[in-house]
């Protein structure tokens, strides 16, 4: 893919709310270092580990602790 192509494609999902793949294949959990699932639906990056829920907002992920909504436990 070109640089142009590159882009205008970060710009497209970012105008759409969405989160770069390529950003969430380097995303870890700032507690644990484990890996995150993105709940695209809720807008939530979660970290099974941690049973935390971190928000999406506008396209950007916001890893802090304090942000992160506690998962019910299972």
């Amino acid at each position: 893919m070109s640089d142009e192509s590159s882009a205008k494609a970060d710009e497209a999902a970012a105008s759409s709310g969405e989160v770069d793949p390529r950003l969430l294949e380097i995303l870890v959990c700032p507690v644990t270092r484990g890996p995150l699932v993105y709940d695209r639906e809720a807008q939530e990056l979660i970290s099974k580990k941690a049973k935390l829920a971190y928000p999406i907002r506008d396209g950007v992920p916001v890893m802090l602790a304090d942000e992160a909504r506690a998962l019910d436990g299972d």
